[in-house]
């Protein structure tokens, strides 16, 4: 026998199962139902609008690193150019070395400006080289080369203050001395600037002598320059290029010669004449 239940009265009626569903949670804390709405389902946790735990309203940007700039350091950078400089000179050192060579005495001459080669001009002048007496007639005024006198000039660096004997001072160039001559005129100024090149020099002499179309004239065994002024960087250029190197009787000294002045030969003095 059934029992039927009014319809009006729902009190009786059973609940669907969705409705069972909705009302599971009812009576517990927010905390034991798995989070309010908005909680997306973290455990509790906040979360901003960007679904990332943290809370917040807008999502952080990254913060970019602060670089803090220490400066440059110029002592490597400094040490490493000049390293740079010194390797490359000495390279090219090296190559010149290598391609081009030291220059000889004789290329040394060559390139001074207004120098006269009498080697190459008048090559039997410069290998006419014997001893002779008395007064010698020379092509160049003062000579260069030639024939000469048995005794030399001192040349140890004298200066003389009056004129020389021409066939002692070949003698002397024979040797491997400069012999720096100059117009008796010449300014004392000058002439005190030629001396400072000469005094204390071995192979080197110095004595007016009349007559020159310029101011001063430097001889050598077989070359000659002739410049207007004392402060001629060429004078100093022809004393060390010739100095000794122009000797056509290597090893021979300069010390021991005649001393005394005068345009007449040593041994023409010694007999008076």
């Amino acid at each position: 026998m059934s029992i039927s239940t009014p319809a009006g009265d729902s009190s009786r009626q059973t609940a669907p199962p969705a409705a069972k569903k909705a009302t599971a949670g009812a009576g517990r804390p927010p905390a034991a139902r798995g989070g309010t709405r908005g909680s997306g389902g973290s455990g509790g946790r906040p979360v901003n609008k960007g679904g990332k735990p943290g809370g917040g309203g807008r999502p952080r940007k990254p913060v970019t690193p602060v670089k803090v700039s220490q400066g440059r350091s110029w002592g490597p950078i400094a040490l490493f150019t000049a390293v740079g400089v010194i390797a490359a000179a000495i390279i090219g050192y090296g190559v010149y070395a290598v391609t081009v060579g030291p220059q000889t005495w004789q290329e040394k001459a060559e390139g001074i400006s207004g120098i006269s080669d009498f080697r190459k001009t008048d090559p039997t002048l410069v290998d006419t080289r014997s001893h002779k007496s008395g007064s010698i007639q020379y092509a160049q005024l003062p000579p260069v080369a030639g024939d000469h006198n048995v005794s030399w000039q001192n040349c140890m660096g004298d200066v003389y203050d009056a004129q020389i004997a021409n066939e002692n001072a070949v003698h002397s160039l024979e040797h491997g001395a400069v012999w720096v001559t100059y117009r008796p005129d010449l300014p004392k100024d000058q002439v005190d600037t030629l001396a400072s090149k000469i005094q204390g020099q071995e192979y080197t002499m110095m004595s007016p002598f009349p007559g020159l179309d310029k101011a001063i004239s430097l001889q050598a065994w077989g070359y000659q320059l002739k410049v207007d002024n004392a402060g001629d960087s060429r004078i100093d250029e022809f004393i060390r290029a010739l100095r000794v190197n122009a000797s056509q009787e290597p090893g021979v000294g300069c010390s021991g010669g005649v001393t005394a002045t005068g345009t007449t030969p040593r041994e023409l003095q010694q007999q008076g004449q």
